[in-house]
């Protein structure tokens, strides 16, 4: 795919933030931005351009209809000033799963690859080299067609943004409190709660809210027939340790078929925990840590690879999770991921990919 760099003039680019430790996350954003539209059955005018608003009619469909779905990823600089990628692929073939389900059109994976590289090959600049922190990449497909009725756009824009992020625990690898959530639910198995759309999260807003006011950090989702089953937290895969084993719910369709997500499942079993995918009953959580069989909980997922949990809060109860401490078997699993997503470890599964160099 041939990709238009536009150029921006050196007095025209933004200053460089100056204390990473103020990154926080999704609050900065770099010089330019990747797009390309989808029109008369084909995707069109791929170009890197300066990072500005766009120009929308109020009739286009993702202002009515939520046709739009996007991913997240990071890029990551190596101490020896290789840039990395995490598993990239597998985050397109996801989007691609995304689009079919809300029948958008699907774009080749070599040319999604090349997009999101050759934008950050061309932003490295912004890629803080701080501890912990990383650039955060968030492609995204929105319909862009002007009309009123429900049925599928025929037009699209694809775009992809740059965040240079902040290390995620600033406080130190602590664990978090959660909030099990047994009255609203997030999403049903048939609907779209497995795809990355931002209606799912939408759903999610009120209940977090909600639970951020009682001094949470998030919500524990249950499934939405029984309010029985554990399901994920609103940006989590949710995992609980039983002794030498790691269970996590299976994928039933309601539960957003996280990358972390398998890769903690691949890493554990390396490290020679057994791995299970399987129902889990809140029922079965609360009696797991009231017995001590459960000795730790934590969640994976792009933004804070693995967040330890120190409690559940559960229908007037508080439980909590190894005293509230961080378990040797999530330290290790996050140890070990973030040290290979930074090139500091071997990666024996070929999951980093090396796309040039600061």
């Amino acid at each position: 795919m041939k990709i238009n760099v536009e150029p921006i003039a050196d007095q025209e680019l933004k200053p460089l933030y100056q204390d990473a430790s103020q990154l926080g996350f999704g609050r900065i954003f770099t010089d330019r931005m990747f797009t390309m539209r989808y029109t008369d059955g084909r995707w069109t005018d791929a170009k890197i351009e300066k990072y500005k608003n766009f120009s929308l009619d109020p009739s286009a469909c993702v202002f009515h209809y939520s046709q739009e779905i996007f991913e997240g990823m990071k890029a990551y600089a190596a101490e020896d000033n290789r840039l990395l990628l995490f598993r990239p692929e597998q985050n397109v073939r996801r989007m691609n799963r995304s689009a079919e389900r809300l029948v958008m059109p699907a774009i080749p994976e070599e040319t999604m690859l090349q997009a999101i590289e050759e934008l950050v090959l061309t932003e490295k600049r912004w890629i803080p080299k701080a501890p912990g922190t990383s650039l955060y990449i968030r492609p995204t497909m929105i319909a862009a067609e002007p009309f009123l009725g429900v049925h599928p756009s025929a037009e699209y824009i694809f775009f992809i943004i740059l965040s240079p992020v902040g290390a995620y625990y600033k406080g130190g690898f602590q664990p978090v409190p959660l909030y099990v959530e047994d009255t609203y639910v997030r999403a049903a198995v048939g609907g779209v709660g497995d795809i990355k759309t931002g209606g799912n999260y939408a759903a999610s807003l009120l209940a977090g809210y909600q639970a951020q006011k009682k001094g949470f950090s998030q919500v524990l989702w249950l499934d939405a027939r029984e309010r029985k089953y554990i399901e994920e937290v609103g940006a989590m895969n949710m995992f609980f340790v039983f002794g030498n084993k790691l269970v996590t719910p299976a994928l039933t369709g309601s539960i957003l078929p996280g990358i972390t997500r398998a890769s903690v499942l691949e890493l554990a079993a390396h490290l020679g925990l057994t791995t299970e995918e399987r129902a889990i009953t809140i029922d079965e959580v609360i009696e797991g840590i009231q017995t001590g069989e459960i000795t730790e909980a934590f969640g994976s997922g792009t933004a804070a690879v693995i967040s330890p949990v120190g409690s559940l809060f559960f229908q007037g109860k508080d439980y909590v999770i190894n005293h509230n401490r961080v378990g040797s078997a999530t330290q290790k699993l996050y140890d070990t991921l973030v040290d290979i997503q930074y090139g500091k470890a071997e990666d024996p599964f070929g999951w980093v990919k090396v796309i040039g160099e600061l």
